[in-house]
Formats: structure tokens, sequence, C-alpha cells
């Protein structure tokens, strides 16, 4: 069978992008051929991924639209005839991005209403977690399911050491590490909030590492640096990596001892399979699809009582039974993402076109 995948932006690092990629593999390794194309491509991609503009984009006898965003795939895959599989990704409700950026919040606010507009143009609804099942059975779509991102784990457990950066991060501090974007919807404002918690009653040796882009919305930025200058924060003890590549975010995640999830919003949260493959702790509040993704692993609480977190976390750090005990329930649920898992999915998937 041929298996198309479509994805607006194709960029390496980027997880709808990347679990893509993953499921084109394991597609192909069980005999079909599966390809991805794509409105926007990277150049070091282009190697791998095809222009939506090529007439072989809509010849699949089975499509799968990675949905995220409003693009002009949407109306493309309402008009295909049939093995429509359309895999939802979530999109960050537009009144995060309200107090920051208006152009971000009429983005978001126009993926759902496109979202909608699939409700009945499509076969098969996924969500990438129970969480986004719902949202898409709220929605009016008809079969719906749930198929988790594929993670590619081993690109962080197999990356090779980095000597400098190692020895760097291992200078005494504990190392409290989140990757992700600097969003309104991950609330790095409640990590500052907790540094101070963590600070004041457990621990002052301590910094809180952030990888991933810090000028999706600049105004979001600002208002967190003002937000440390406030609480009279080391600048030091904070450390805005940006992107980095997958040696060095294996890096970051070695050196980490727990790793820290306090965001409102999340989709499915791909950094919690990273760290669960990297055996680092997790702390996570738990709301909309961290539960789905941990599944009873990790550290989970609620409400956002921040003096409780920074107990939780100084419990994580320092206390090698409960922690122990807690990457033993990790490890399990890892194999829940594993490549045998997506693949018998993906198979159940396709066996009912």
């Amino acid at each position: 069978m041929k298996v198309n995948q479509w994805v607006p932006a194709a960029h390496r690092g980027d997880a709808i992008g990347d679990s893509a990629r993953r499921v084109r593999d394991l597609l192909r390794s069980l005999g079909h051929d599966s390809d991805i194309f794509a409105l926007t491509i990277d150049d070091d991609l282009r190697h791998e991924i095809r222009s939506f503009s090529d007439n072989d984009a809509k010849r699949g006898d089975l499509t799968i639209f990675h949905f995220a965003l409003p693009s002009p795939m949407t109306t493309a895959f309402a008009s295909l005839p049939n093995g429509r599989v359309l895999q939802y990704h979530n999109v960050t409700p537009a009144r995060f991005f309200a107090p920051y950026d208006p152009a971000l919040f009429r983005l978001a606010s126009m993926a759902r209403d496109e979202l909608a507009t699939l409700a009945g143009s499509t076969d098969l609804a996924l969500g990438d977690s129970e969480y986004n099942r719902r949202e898409l059975d709220e929605l009016g779509f008809g079969e719906t399911g749930v198929m988790p991102i594929a993670v590619d784990t081993a690109r962080l457990t197999a990356a090779p050491e980095q000597p400098v950066l190692d020895g760097i991060l291992d200078d005494g501090f504990v190392n409290f590490l989140f990757v992700g974007r600097i969003a309104p919807n991950k609330k790095i404002e409640d990590h500052i909030k907790l540094a101070e918690q963590y600070k004041r009653y457990i621990d002052a040796h301590y910094r809180f590492i952030f990888v991933g882009r810090y000028d999706v919305v600049p105004r979001y930025y600002a208002a967190i640096r003002a937000l440390m200058a406030e609480y009279k924060m080391l600048p030091e003890r904070f450390l805005f990596t940006g992107p980095v590549p997958d040696a060095e975010l294996a890096a970051y995640y070695r050196a980490a001892s727990v790793y820290i999830s306090l965001s409102e919003h999340e989709g499915f949260c791909v950094p919690l399979v990273e760290a669960m493959a990297m055996d680092v702790p997790i702390l996570a509040y738990g709301a909309a699809a961290v539960p789905d993704t941990l599944g009873g692993a990790g550290v989970q609480f609620a409400p956002k009582d921040l003096e409780h977190a920074a107990e939780l976390l100084g419990m994580l750090a320092f206390e090698d039974h409960p922690r122990e005990e807690v990457l033993a329930g990790q490890r399990r649920r890892l194999h829940d993402f594993g490549d045998p898992v997506i693949q018998q999915r993906l198979a159940s998937v396709i066996s009912a076109f």
C-alpha cells in the first residue's frame, strides 16, 4: 500500500516532523511505500522530504495528515476521495497568547476553526493522546482513536558524549531541566516561582536549564526576564540555551537531576518520553495530556501548589529510594512508546482500509 504523510512544515527538531519521519521508516519496514510531503522544507531535509506540489502527494492509498496549524493542506485533504487519516497534534488555546502576541492569538483561533471543518471529511481521526482524541469527539469527528507520537529516543541515548559541556554542567550545582519553546502555555513563570520556593526551603545550589527557542513570543520571554529581576534571581542560575543539536540535548538530559513540566496545555509532550528514555525522574503538573503521556509514571501533582512542588523536587533530587522507584516506573512506561508498539498500531490503522 502507498501511505503518504502530509506535514505543513518539515523542520529538523520539530516533534511533528520528527515523528512523521519515524513513522515513514516504520511503514517502510512493514513493506509499504511511504513518503512525506511538506509545503516548506528545511534545506538539510530536502533529500528525504518531498514537495507538496509533487503530483504524487495526492496519489496515496492512504494519506495521514498531521494537523497542528492552518494551511492549504486542510482543503486539499478534505477533497481526497478516500483513505483520509487525520493525526491531530493539538492547537494551543488562543487565550494563552492574548496578552503577548495578537498574531499568534489569531493563528491559534484560526487553527481550531479550520480543524472543525474536517469533521465531515475524514475517514479516521487520531489524537496523539486520549486528551486530543476527546477533543476530536467533541468537534463531531466520526471514528476516532489514539496514535502516540513516534519518538526516536535513540538519537539521545546513543548520542556521543560532549566532554566540554559535560564538564561545565558538572560543577556542583543541581540541574533542573525543561525542554521546549518558551511559550505562555508552558508556564515558564511558574518555573521561576518554583525556583524561589526551592531556594527558600530546600537548597540554594541549583540551576534551572531551559533548552528550546525563546524567540517565539518575545514579549513573553521579556516578562520571564522581568520576573527573574523582580525576585532578584542570580542570572547565572537560569540558562536559556536556545535550540541545540541532539548531542548537546543529550548532555543536558544526562546532567539533569530532575525534568520539570509545569505546562498547562500539552497535546502530548515529547520531552516527557525523552526524559524517561534518558532515565531522568520527572516532576510534572498534571494538566491536559501530561497524565496521558506519563500514564502513572513520574511524580505528578495538582493543584499547582509550588511550595509542595519544591518539596517533591527536593525528594527526587536527594532521596535515593523514592527516586529509584520513580525511575523504575518510568522505564516500564517507556515500553509503551517503543517501535514495536507504534508499528503494531500503524498496522492496525492500515488494516482498516
